[in-house]
């Protein structure tokens, strides 16, 4: 097994590029193929891009509200010492990395955001205390653990088209949670992911020493306490201006405002969504952290682990725009469909799926552009509504294991670059498509 991550280590250090250099390639590759696979003309693609470039923008600022807002929450010193005592219960390397992978993959299930923050957080935290700790791959395996968010209460799928008045009731009715995510086919699923995935992680951690790359302890120490002294700054002198800068009584009750909207907010029967996440987390972290002043702090800490959205996700808003504007997601799902039965439509759906996130990586947005056509499919064959549904967004979950619109926010954190992870997350995107690929062809075979 360390052969084979040592092969793929290697590929993915001398041929994979930044990020940002993969989004501009798939950015060019979208309107290549858009223009001679659809037969559309330069100027319309060019047209179609620039439309489409921030149509994403509110997407956007929830996704950098999320994760920087949660790193200060999941840093907040009553979460913190949690987090610890997780921690030092660990003592072996592959243990370590075991832990990483059920807290991110955990996290994730309960809610996609959460888990992106929390794993690679504790993954750090590991890394840090377990001496021996291949610190590149404990980052790959918090992260892989995101691909049970397609399984979890926060699938955007399934959640979508539960709810009364969703975008396409009309052509597929509404799907209740127990027919897809709750339904015993994707429970098994989800239970064969959260065992094996961390058992195959731990078998990837490199047996000889001189293989392991630790993770720069002296440069974190220097860096948590320059963050320390800079969110002491705002109480050095005893002011007005200081003391209500480090004032309990100022955060606890606006605190306690924030969450008796919540309460209220629920009462009058609101339900969850993103911008409902984000307001708790901040207004949690406010409590958690006690003053204005260490808010901040943490904050400003918080804050480098979105640069890399702000820049790239536009990209991907305007390959999604090429990529529905052309027709080109149609012809490639058409092109599994076509050779597809009732039985096997959700494997096709979820093979098509898997292509197509590269290009459309956000859930909701590429249920917009795959889903009509597939629920389309399935009514013309007699296949089941929810499995197909269930095929997409599995699909999408699968595919985002190498897809880095999603791992910008672990490279972030724990300052490595693509290429250090990713010859890990395509051994896990093996592995992990294995069990999906069961679990559709499994299901599909009960129609």
């Amino acid at each position: 097994m360390s052969k084979v991550a040592g092969f793929f280590t290697e590929l993915m250090r001398r041929y994979l590029p930044d990020p940002f250099v993969f989004a501009i390639g798939l950015t060019l590759l979208s309107m290549v193929m858009a223009m001679l696979v659809q037969g559309q003309a330069a100027p319309a693609v060019i047209l179609e891009w620039g439309k489409g470039f921030w149509n994403l923008l509110a997407f956007t600022t929830q996704m950098a509200v999320i994760l920087a807002m949660g790193y200060v929450l999941a840093t907040a010193p009553l979460v913190d010492r949690f987090l610890d005592r997780i921690v030092e219960r660990v003592a072996t390397p592959r243990g370590a990395v075991i832990v990483a992978t059920l807290v991110g993959g955990i996290g994730s299930y309960l809610n996609w955001g959460f888990g992106l923050v929390i794993g690679g957080i504790v993954a750090r935290k590991l890394a840090l205390r377990v001496k021996g700790v291949h610190y590149p791959l404990i980052i790959a395996a918090a992260y892989s653990g995101f691909t049970l968010y397609g399984l979890g209460l926060s699938a955007s799928i399934p959640v979508l088209i539960s709810t009364p008045g969703h975008p396409m009731e009309k052509l597929m009715g509404v799907i209740a949670l127990k027919d897809t995510i709750f339904s015993t086919p994707m429970l098994l699923t989800s239970l064969a992911v959260i065992i094996t995935l961390p058992l195959l992680n731990a078998m990837l951690h490199p047996r000889d020493p001189k293989d392991v790359t630790e993770i720069n302890a002296q440069a974190e120490t220097r860096a948590e306490q320059g963050s320390a002294a800079g969110g002491h700054s705002m109480g050095l002198e005893n002011t007005l201006a200081t003391r209500m800068n480090n004032s309990r009584l100022l955060s606890l009750v606006i605190g306690v405002c924030g969450l008796a909207y919540v309460g209220l907010y629920f009462t009058q029967g609101g339900t969850l969504d993103l911008n409902l996440i984000n307001f708790l987390i901040l207004f949690i972290g406010v409590l958690l952290l006690g003053t204005p002043a260490n808010y901040v702090a943490k904050l400003n800490e918080g804050i480098k682990t979105i640069s890399g959205i702000i820049l790239q996700y536009p990209f991907y808003a305007g390959i999604m725009a090429v990529m529905a504007g052309s027709g080109l997601v149609d012809t490639i799902s058409r092109v599994f469909v076509d050779i597809a039965t009732p039985q096997t439509l959700p494997f096709w759906g979820l093979v098509s799926s898997f292509f197509i996130n590269f290009f459309a990586p956000s859930g909701g947005g590429h249920w917009v552009i795959q889903g009509p056509f597939m629920i389309d499919a399935a009514k013309a064959i007699g296949s089941s509504v929810a499995q197909t549904s269930m095929s997409v967004m599995l699909g999408n979950a699968w595919n985002d294991l190498v897809q880095p619109f999603w791992i910008l926010p672990a490279l972030a954190l724990s300052k490595l670059k693509l290429k250090d992870v990713m010859g890990y997350t395509v051994i896990m995107m093996f592995w992990v498509g294995l069990i999906y690929i069961v679990a559709m062809l499994a299901w599909g075979a009960q129609i």
